[in-house]
C-alpha cells in the first residue's frame, strides 16, 4: 500500500469517523472548522491564479445551510475578507438563518467580526449580477435527498448568475449546484468521484488520517514526492540512479517519442537510452543531447523495423525499465517487432500509445506498468473494470483522465492534481517518460513509481496553469515546472 494516501470514504463511513474523532465535542470540532475553513480559502487564492488571481475588490457570494459546511463556508469567507480589505460578501442562508447549529453560528459571528459593513444578507430576490467568487455550503455528506422545491430554486438561480469561479465544500449541494471546484475537507466522500456537477476534485487534507489506514480506494497526497525533494546519497552516481531505455517514434509521429525522452531526463533517472528511427536520432540528439540516442532501421513508411532488435538486446544487461510506444503508430510490422520484445524481456516494462494493444499487452511476460487514456483502455480491457483487468493482468494500470486513477489489482488510487491544461497532445508521452524514468530508479516498486509521477505530472500542471493560465500555452512547458512542484 502506498502511504501517502489516504482513504475514501463512503458517506456513512465519514459520518462513523468523525463521530469516533471528535464524539459530538464543540470544543474539539471547533479547530478542525477553523481548520477547513483556512484551507478552503487558501485553495481558492490558488486556483484563482489559473484566471488571472483573486481580485481586491472582490464580492463573495456565501450559501449557508445548517451544519459545518456552512460554518466551513463562513470561515472560508472570513479568511478571504480579512486578507482582502476592499472585497464584499453577500450571505445567502438557504435553510434560513434561525436554524444555525452552534459552531456554524459562531462562524458567522467571526464573519460579522471581520467584515462588518462589507457584509449583506440578502435573499434569493437580493442576488447580484454577478459575483468573483460563490463558496457553496449547504449540505454536506449527512444531507438525505430530495432538497425540496424552495431550495432547488435557490441553487437554480446561483447557477444561472456569473459567476468567475463556483467552490463547493466538501460536496456539490443536493447534486443541484455547478461548482468548478469542489473542496474535500478532511476526506474525500465517494459522491464527489461520480457527481457530473463536482468540478475539479481538491483533497484538503486536515491530518485525520496518517496513511496507514485500510481503504481499497485511496486519495494520492503530495507527501509522496518527499523523498525526491531530499538530498541524494552523496556517493551517487549516474549508476545508481538507474537506467532508462525508451523505444518510440516514426516519420509519421516523432515529436512524441522527443517529448518522453525530455520528461525522462527531468525525472532523475541516471542514464537515458532512447531508440528511434535513424533519420531522426540526429536531430534528436541535438534537442536532447543528455540522452543517448541510437538510430533504428526504419520500415519503408519510416516505423521501427524488426531487424533492428540487436541493438536493444546490447543494451538490455545494463538497464533497469524500459518505455515502449510514444509515437511508434500502428504499422504491423512495428507492432510484430513490439510482441516479439515483450515476450522475452524481464525488464519493468511500460506499453504507452499504440503499443497498448490486446496482443501485446497478453504477450508481455515481464512486469507491466500500462498507462492509457480512457479510449486506449477501451481497446485493451472492453468492459472489465479497471482493478480487475489490473489483477488479470498483474500490471499497473494508470488510467488517465480528469482524475487519474492508478491500480494494482487490489487498490484503487486517485490523484486529483493536474485539470484542463493537461487536455492537449504530449501531456501523455510526458507522463510515460517521467514514470518511466521513475521506474528505472526504483524498478522494485513499480507502484511506487506509477503513483510519484502522476501525482508529479499533475502538480506540475497544476503551477503551470497558475503562472501562465490554462489556454495559451505548449505541453511542453510542463517540464519547466516539475522543480516548483517538488520544493513546494
Amino acid at each position: 500500500m502506498i502511504t501517502a494516501s489516504h482513504p475514501i470514504l463512503t458517506c456513512a463511513e465519514a459520518l462513523r469517523f468523525e463521530t469516533k474523532r471528535f464524539g459530538g465535542d464543540e470544543a474539539r470540532e471547533w479547530p478542525a472548522m477553523l481548520q477547513a475553513g483556512h484551507a478552503v480559502a487558501a485553495a481558492v487564492l490558488q486556483d484563482f491564479q489559473e484566471i488571472g488571481g483573486f481580485p481586491a475588490t472582490s464580492r463573495l457570494l456565501v450559501l449557508v445551510g445548517k451544519g459545518h459546511n456552512g460554518g466551513d463556508a463562513l470561515l472560508a469567507a472570513q479568511t478571504l475578507l480579512d486578507r482582502y480589505p476592499a472585497a464584499l460578501a453577500d450571505v445567502l442562508f438557504v435553510l434560513g438563518e434561525r436554524d444555525l447549529r452552534p459552531l456554524a453560528a459562531r462562524a458567522y459571528r467571526a464573519l460579522v467580526q471581520t467584515a462588518g459593513p462589507r457584509l449583506s444578507v440578502i435573499s434569493a430576490d437580493g442576488l447580484a449580477h454577478g459575483y468573483d467568487l460563490c463558496l457553496d455550503g449547504v449540505f454536506g455528506f449527512q444531507f438525505r435527498p430530495p432538497a425540496g422545491a424552495a431550495v432547488s430554486a435557490q441553487l437554480a438561480r446561483v447557477n444561472a448568475l456569473p459567476i468567475r469561479l463556483r467552490a463547493a465544500v466538501d460536496l456539490p449541494s443536493a447534486g443541484k449546484f455547478s461548482a468548478d471546484f469542489t473542496y474535500a475537507t478532511g476526506s474525500v466522500k465517494t459522491p464527489v468521484l461520480t457527481d457530473p456537477r463536482a468540478g475539479r476534485v481538491r483533497y484538503l487534507d486536515l491530518e485525520f488520517f496518517n496513511g496507514t489506514e485500510r481503504g481499497t480506494d485511496r486519495a494520492l497526497t503530495p507527501a509522496l514526492l518527499a523523498p525526491l525533494a531530499g538530498l541524494r546519497p552523496p556517493s551517487s552516481d549516474k549508476r545508481s540512479q538507474g537506467h532508462l531505455l525508451v523505444l518510440g517514434g516514426s516519420r509519421s509521429y516523432p515529436g512524441a517519442v522527443l517529448m518522453s525522452v525530455l520528461a525522462a531526463l527531468r525525472s532523475g533517472a541516471g542514464l537515458v537510452t532512447a531508440f528511434v528511427p535513424e533519420s531522426l536520432a540526429p536531430a534528436f540528439a541535438a534537442r536532447a543531447p543528455e540522452a543517448m540516442w541510437v538510430g533504428w532501421p526504419e520500415t519503408a513508411a519510416g516505423g521501427l523495423a524488426l531487424e533492428g532488435r540487436a541493438l536493444l538486446q546490447a543494451k538490455l544487461a545494463r538497464a533497469t525499465a524500459l518505455v515502449i510506444g510514444p509515437g511508434i503508430g500502428r504499422e504491423a510490422e512495428t507492432l510484430a517487432l513490439v510482441t516479439d520484445i515483450v515476450k522475452t524481456v524481464r525488464l519493468p516494462v511500460l506499453l504507452d500509445a499504440d503499443a497498448l494493444q490486446p496482443d501485446i499487452v497478453q504477450a508481455a511476460k515481464a512486469p507491466l506498468v500500462l498507462t492509457p487514456h480512457a479510449g486506449e483502455f477501451l481497446r485493451i480491457a472492453g468492459k472489465t473494470e479497471l482493478r480487475a483487468f489490473g489483477r488479470k493482468r498483474r500490471a499497473i494500470v494508470a488510467l488517465k483522465g480528469p482524475v487519474t486513477r492508478v491500480s494494482d489489482g487490489t487498490t484503487v488510487y486517485h490523484s486529483f492534481c493536474g485539470g484542463p491544461v493537461l487536455a492537449r497532445g504530449g501531456s501523455g508521452d510526458l507522463l510515460s517518460g517521467l514514470v518511466g524514468g521513475l521506474l528505472a530508479q526504483t524498478p522494485g516498486e513499480p507502484l511506487l513509481a506509477v503513483c510519484r509521477g502522476v501525482v508529479w505530472h499533475g502538480l506540475a500542471a497544476d503551477h503551470l496553469a497558475r503562472a501562465h493560465g490554462q489556454t495559451a500555452v505548449q505541453t511542453t512547458q510542463l517540464l519547466d515546472f516539475l522543480p516548483a512542484a517538488l520544493r513546494s
